[in-house]
């Protein structure tokens, strides 16, 4: 497989996610979980509406407070779960410890454990029922490759004890936070992977699990999951859930060919930020929309869920 154009894979290992954004119903409600359990630090901005949630300098969720958006419904497209990428297994331990200690008072619940092979993982309900990943990955020489340099993942238990064992001790998340990926619902897998992988220009990493893909740039385990299981069949739309998550390439060419790619596959970009200082939602002025990016794209997938693609500065 040649690197010639997003068709191809072109995505390289450069690229990765920048932030991703929920409509949630109460900012008061949600933050705690994000701030005390997840440990990211916390900033109010436009007119208290929406908070900033970064571990040292990265932003990692942006929260839009809408009160009047409805629960998302149940054949409705949309966020499986953001995940939160943490630098090591002493930064994962202390999430464990801060869930065992505040999950009571966040209104929050640790709804699982798990050994993907290329990682270690822990599984929350944020309090709308956002699902929420944190997890470490394991260094990339021990990941499980196939042939053709595809990852094989697996969902085994996670040692709990152990974990907690590793605690660093910290009540804050680390330098090196990140949003590692996130997994969406779909309302139909084959069309959101080609998405993806023809028109974005990501690769398919592993499609092992029955009814699921899992996409990314470069060799990366995945950046997207794909999955159907829960039987959605209706767009994202106005509900409380994800609004956005952003892909960031490395330089501007990469940015002309991806808008290249997708306007070849016929898709619509609805706001080419090109030369602009924010991330395309109109709003340049606005700190959350200043990202890290001089140059963005923005547009829709298959099932109505913001892609923002912004060059990285």
């Amino acid at each position: 497989m040649t690197n010639d154009s997003p068709s191809d894979g072109s995505l390289t290992d450069d690229t990765h996610l920048g932030r991703v954004a929920l409509r949630v119903g109460s900012l008061d409600r949600v933050v705690p979980f994000y701030r005390d359990v997840v440990g990211l630090a916390v900033e109010r901005e436009r007119d208290g509406s929406r908070a900033v949630l970064s571990a040292g300098e990265t932003p990692v969720v942006v929260l839009d407070e809408d009160s009047d958006a409805p629960e998302r419904g149940r054949r409705e497209a949309g966020l499986f779960h953001l995940a939160v990428r943490v630098p090591d297994r002493g930064a994962l331990g202390d999430v464990l410890a801060r869930a065992r200690t505040r999950a009571g008072d966040t209104g929050a619940t640790l709804s699982g454990a798990s050994d993907h092979l290329v990682s270690e993982a822990l599984y929350f309900r944020d309090p709308e029922g956002n699902g929420v990943e944190v997890y470490r990955d394991r260094p990339r020489e021990e990941w499980p490759w196939t042939d053709d340099r595809r990852v094989s993942m697996d969902t085994l238990p996670l040692d709990l004890g152990a974990l907690a064992d590793d605690a660093a001790g910290d009540e804050v998340a680390p330098a090196g936070t990140d949003l590692g990926h996130v997994h969406l619902e779909v309302t139909n897998v084959p069309r959101s992977r080609d998405f993806y992988v023809d028109a974005l220009g990501m690769r398919v990493r592993d499609e092992g699990y029955p009814g699921a893909a899992f996409v990314a740039a470069g060799e990366y385990h995945h950046h997207v999951g794909l999955n159907s299981w829960n039987t959605r069949s209706a767009p994202a739309g106005g509900s409380r859930g994800i609004e956005w998550f952003e892909v960031v390439v490395p330089d501007a060419a990469t940015l002309d060919a991806v808008r290249e790619s997708l306007v070849d596959a016929g898709h619509e970009i609805e706001q080419d930020g090109s030369d602009e200082p924010g991330s395309g939602d109109g709003d340049v002025t606005d700190a959350a929309d200043a990202s890290t990016a001089t140059e963005s794209l923005v547009l829709s997938d298959p099932d109505g869920i913001g892609v923002r693609v912004v060059r990285s500065r």
